[in-house]
């Protein structure tokens, strides 16, 4: 291409109008031909659709749903670190299953996120919003709430009016696990915790502590990781060193879980489940592994999906109902590690 021409334009999209105008007919006679249930003549219908397959147009599905039911089917998911696995699996089935509801998840976050990014989502019309997560900025449920934008909260309670919050019960299984870990004969027990701002640290730890004061038991010890493999490898190595008499270590996630195993057998001579009980929470699928086979609290993703979506078309088909909790049971899986 020289200097003097100018550069190529892209091909608009096909609207409606063009429809309309290479058919002859009106901007609503389209409309009706690609909207079920509403009257149109039946060759009418035949030739608008032709037409619109020869120019290569498709309806807008958001402007469609608006236009029908009022709701645009547009679901956001704000979603934590995607380096978490448990977050990963989590955000694959809840996208699975909002198409299955025929919404269209819109998912923002999966690493550095700002309270600007979550915010901005907020110009869409959006049918609701799931905070997937233990970290809710205040000001994006006080604006949800303006918007009348109902909020569905995964991984913490948030008691407000009008928002409805699925999450394990954390306190339970963090006793679940200090009870595995006491019938193995365990006694010197530490914690090995996440971010101590989520909800979920916060609950597992005190969990634990409850269960450690109801055995009679002092825990040796409570580190602060970052819910990650290398975090728990960090914080173990640390740990193990400074406490070496420790017998048993409950984590507070998996994946800190496999970095204290690997630190434990690789630097500081200590043999799973021989001379060290370890106890992970999630059950994520690399626990499963027979490689790994890593004793945990399950914190069940299935069960978490099916209530987040069965809260979802409640709240969609009623606004006004009241706030609703539903915690979920966790269960101890023994395998391998304690």
């Amino acid at each position: 291409m020289s200097p003097s021409q100018p550069p190529p334009t892209r091909p608009h999209r096909v609207t409606a109008a063009d429809v309309a105008k290479k058919a002859g007919v009106s901007r609503s006679a389209v409309s009706r031909a690609f909207t079920e249930g509403t009257y149109l003549d039946k060759e009418k219908r035949v030739s608008i659709l032709q037409v619109a397959a020869d120019l290569g147009y498709r309806p807008n599905a958001l402007a469609a749903g608006l236009q029908a039911q009022g709701r645009s089917n547009l679901v956001a998911v704000v979603t934590g670190d995607l380096a978490n696995h448990y977050d990963g699996e989590i955000l694959a089935k809840l996208i699975h299953r909002l198409r299955d509801l025929g919404k269209w998840p819109m998912v923002i976050g999966g690493g550095e996120m700002t309270e600007s990014d979550v915010l901005g989502v907020l110009g869409f019309p959006l049918d609701a919003m799931i905070l997937r997560g233990g970290s809710v900025p205040d000001q994006v449920v006080e604006e949800c709430l303006k918007l009348q934008i109902p909020l569905i909260v995964s991984g913490r309670v948030l008691d407000r009016p009008g928002v409805d919050s699925v999450c394990c019960d954390n306190e339970t299984g963090a006793e679940l696990a200090v009870g595995a870990l006491v019938a193995a004969g365990r006694r010197r027990i530490a914690y090995l915790g996440g971010r101590q701002d989520l909800t979920s640290d916060r609950e597992r730890r005190a969990g634990f502590v409850a269960a450690m004061a109801a055995a009679g038991l002092t825990p040796v010890a409570l580190f602060s990781g970052d819910y990650s493999f290398d975090g728990g490898a960090s914080q173990a190595r640390q740990l193990l060193t400074q406490h070496p008499q420790i017998d048993g270590l409950f984590c507070a996630n998996d994946a800190m879980a496999l970095g204290a195993i690997a630190i434990a057998g690789q630097e500081c001579d200590r043999k799973v489940p021989e001379s060290l009980s370890v106890i992970g929470f999630d059950d994520i699928a690399m626990a499963r592994w027979p490689a790994i086979a890593l004793s945990t609290i399950r914190n069940d993703m299935d069960e978490t999906v099916s209530q987040m979506m069965r809260l979802l078309s409640a709240r969609l088909a009623d606004p006004d109902s009241p706030s609703r909790v539903i915690r979920i049971p966790p269960e101890f899986i023994a395998r391998n590690t304690h």
